[in-house]
């Protein structure tokens, strides 16, 4: 099954990529800023994440930039597998390489394999 190059399927490998979000606002200017970041699984379920600007984005964000924003948190990929309408179906944990949680403390997550980008170094 074709997994337009994200996932291989070989046992034991977890690839490393990102699950595109989107940045919400920004909540604090401790160093280095930070911002909510909202994900969508495949449930329906809006995910919400208080991160550091550098972890989800590339981008300069600050107070008085424009909201909402796209960003990145990096993954790896522990499933694949194709839901009842074909879909495909990406198990994710945000737990590697940056340790992003949730606000509830989760770390792994079902989105769809076109929230996924090889690219985790920000928006």
């Amino acid at each position: 099954m074709d997994r337009g190059g994200l996932y291989d399927g070989r046992r034991g490998a977890q690839p490393m990529l990102a699950v595109r979000i989107a940045i919400s606002r920004f909540t604090n200017e401790h160093f280095p800023g930070w911002v909510e970041c909202l994900l969508v699984d495949v449930h329906g379920r809006t995910w919400k994440f208080v991160e550091k600007v550098p972890v989800v984005s590339t981008e300069d964000l600050w107070s008085d930039s424009e909201y909402p924003r796209e960003g990145v948190i990096a993954c790896t990929v522990l499933e694949c597998k194709d839901d009842s309408q074909g879909r495909q179906v990406m198990t994710i944990d945000t737990k590697a390489p940056w340790f992003v949680e949730s606000v509830e403390g989760a770390t792994v997550f079902e989105v769809f394999a076109d929230q996924l980008s090889d690219d985790d170094s920000g928006a």
